[in-house]
């Protein structure tokens, strides 16, 4: 099956954002402002492109979706970063409601839309394992009885990583999060118009069956200050110092090299 994947990278869009603006003109000066977006380029660069470059599955696309609005300078290190990735594709949009938008912009990347596919969000601060691809085909290949009698499935890797630099020390824990945005899937039946963007994905489990993998640590999510699910208050959870053990398990996993992550996440612009 076809595997597409999307990930928004400072798109402006209309709605979406746990945090708010009055208007579109200023959520624009807030997502392009210089030193949010240097840090998510530096996060986009040494977080969650390696993971990608390093799929064990090649086949598969990654639509990344930028406003019309962003500067060039900051299109073109984006089309730099990702020259050589052939999975990508970069799409410019004006300000749209997101949702509408982002489901149109996955029904036209099917290459047959009569055909069923696999379709997963992916942030621009988080990372997946290198198997990710080939799991999610693999669970949906040992699953298809279940596909077969449903237009959609949601297939969750539910444990991960987080990881954050606290007191200038990187700090980890292995966690359990069901259905959280990192790797998780949604198998799209052939002729159906539904897509992973027209569900909350911690609701996507009240719409459709699910299937739970918790085998393996599938996802890492970083903590850092533009998270748009952490302004505000949040839960502190229990992190640890990394150790080399795990250092060298997230090399291999999901392609990091420590020595670019830390510094990062510990800026001192944070």
């Amino acid at each position: 099956m076809q595997v597409i994947g999307l990930c928004r990278f400072s798109y402006p869009a209309k709605g979406g954002f746990q945090v708010e603006h009055d208007t579109i003109e200023q959520r624009i000066q807030y997502l392009y402002g210089a030193q949010r977006l240097e840090e998510r380029f530096r996060l986009f660069e040494h977080v969650a492109l390696p993971c990608l470059r390093q799929q064990t599955d090649q086949d598969f696309q990654m639509v990344i979706v930028i406003g019309d609005s962003m500067p060039a300078e900051h299109a073109h290190r984006l089309l730099d970063l990702t020259d050589g990735v052939d999975q990508i594709r970069v799409e410019a949009h004006p300000p749209r409601n997101h949702r509408e938008m982002m489901k149109e912009i996955l029904n036209r990347a099917r290459t047959d839309p009569s055909k069923p596919c696999l379709q997963f969000r992916f942030d621009d601060d988080d990372a997946v394992s290198v198997d990710f691809v080939k799991r999610l085909r693999n669970v949906a290949a040992s699953c298809q009885g279940l596909l077969d009698a449903n237009r959609t499935v949601a297939i969750d890797f539910s444990r991960g990583y987080l990881l954050e630099s606290r007191d200038q020390t990187m700090v980890t824990a292995e966690v359990i999060r069901p259905y959280f945005t990192a790797a998780l899937g949604m198998y799209v039946a052939g002729k159906c118009q539904q897509t992973i963007m027209n569900f909350s994905h911690t609701k996507i489990h009240q719409f459709m069956p699910s299937i739970t993998m918790s085998d393996e640590p599938m996802w890492l999510r970083t903590h850092n200050t533009y998270n748009d699910s952490r302004q505000g208050k949040v839960k502190q959870d229990k992190l640890e110092s990394i150790t080399p053990q795990q250092e060298a398990e997230f090399k291999v996993r999901f392609g990091l090299k420590m020595e670019n992550v830390a510094p990062t996440l510990s800026h001192p612009d944070r």
